[in-house]
């Protein structure tokens, strides 16, 4: 048994408590009660001056991609193997684990197959550090609707894509079982993307494909995150029946009370509109947001306005593993109090996993995720960029 003795803990909804300790027996919290309480332990550990948290999520990840800048999207899809692609992915776990997150919902290989499936098994194994993961494997879009973009290449040439194609309502229910049957915790629909005309966003399913997908996946017991920039793409994906949406930069009000009154979670991915128009020249950190970045703000404060649920989830891959916090800070930007962005980091986040009986809070009988952070991160959100202590499933992360 492990005794934890922070300055203070923090859960969501239980405010910041302190002079408590925290018992930590294998893999789960035994016990929180009044410092001194634990002299029995076999190991006592000290964190004078830290806040303790719950491990933060990160539900919209992609491991196996890394910044654009260093390597565009089309280059690593065509020509960075899957081998290449899922050492850097050991790589990019470790970092996400050291930041303080321990759990993450990756959403998509990105032309990488099953490897997310390999990944998880091996963190799980311990063969190698990484957060508690919860997959996609290769993601489901219409046939050529994705990328990398066949109208780029010689009609002739064999090009591999960043995910599944299927188009009709037998194929795509195929994918679904198909994914699933290759270990998929969750099933990701691509609702809209660019395949207009002049490589404009348009919706790429129909509302009875993405009905049928959807009622493929819950019946196999996994839930639905529809990738959607668009409002129309939003729209039916609302109305198909998924279980989150990602980006919803074009969201209007009218859509936003849909998903709200449908209880469809929402990821805003601020990080990669920021991250996207840094690369492009159209933003300078510090400077006046983007185009982009107005789009992707304008949806959150339409989505907190209408009382969606607000995930945390950042499309980190697009941007460094290991630098998600940027996610919290963006939303907090954007007017989220600090409480209220480590509760969609935390307890929010279990919650939309389904697993908010044992993830998400500093309380007994929950899995021991936790992190200690030097003073106080209600106060600053930059306290959480280097945490002190690092615990996943009652193990600490050295």
């Amino acid at each position: 048994m492990i005794a934890l003795h922070p300055a203070r803990v923090w859960s969501a909804g239980e405010g910041v408590r302190e002079s408590l300790s925290v018992l930590v027996d294998g893999r789960r919290i035994a016990k929180i009660a009044p410092r001194g309480a634990f002299s029995a332990a076999d190991e006592s550990i000290e964190l004078p001056g830290c806040t303790l948290l719950p491990g933060l999520m990160d539900l919209h990840s992609h491991l196996f991609l890394h910044p654009y800048n260093e390597t565009a999207w089309d280059d690593q899809v065509l020509k960075e193997s899957e081998a290449y692609r899922t050492v850097r992915a050991v790589n990019h776990a470790r970092a996400t684990l050291a930041a303080g997150f321990t759990s993450l919902r990756d959403l998509g290989t990105e032309g990488a197959g099953y490897a997310d499936v390999a990944l998880k098994r091996a963190i799980a194994e311990g063969l190698t550090p990484g957060p508690r993961l919860f997959v996609a494997t290769r993601a489901i879009v219409a046939t050529g609707s994705y990328g990398p973009a066949r109208r780029n290449f010689r009609p002739d040439c064999c090009c591999p894509q960043g995910a599944e194609e299927a188009s009709g309502i037998d194929e795509v229910v195929r994918a679904v079982r198909h994914q699933a049957s290759h270990g998929a915790d969750w099933i990701k629909l691509y609702a809209d993307y660019r395949a207009g005309p002049d490589g404009e966003t348009v919706p790429t399913f129909s509302i009875d494909e993405m009905r049928a997908a959807a009622d493929a996946a819950h019946g196999l017991g996994r839930p639905v995150a529809a990738h959607a920039t668009s409002d129309e793409g939003m729209r039916r994906s609302a109305l198909a029946g998924v279980d989150t949406i990602e980006h919803g930069y074009g969201g209007t009000e009218a859509t936003f009370a849909l998903m709200q009154l449908k209880g469809i979670a929402y990821l805003p991915t601020l990080m990669a509109a920021q991250s996207i128009s840094l690369y492009r020249g159209e933003y300078v950190p510090g400077g006046s947001p983007s185009a982009r970045m107005a789009e992707a703000a304008r949806a959150f404060a339409r989505a907190r306005a209408a009382g969606v649920v607000i995930g945390c989830g950042s499309d980190v891959g697009v941007f460094a593993h290991g630098e998600n916090l940027g996610e919290l800070q963006a939303m907090a930007k954007l007017g989220m109090g600090a409480e209220e962005t480590l509760a969609a980091a935390t307890a929010v986040n279990a919650a939309i996993l389904r697993r908010a009986d044992e993830l998400g809070r500093v309380r007994e009988g929950f899995l021991a995720d936790l992190v200690a952070v030097d003073g106080d991160p209600l106060g600053d959100l930059a306290a959480l960029a280097k945490p002190r202590f690092v615990m996943k499933n009652g193990i600490r992360v050295d």
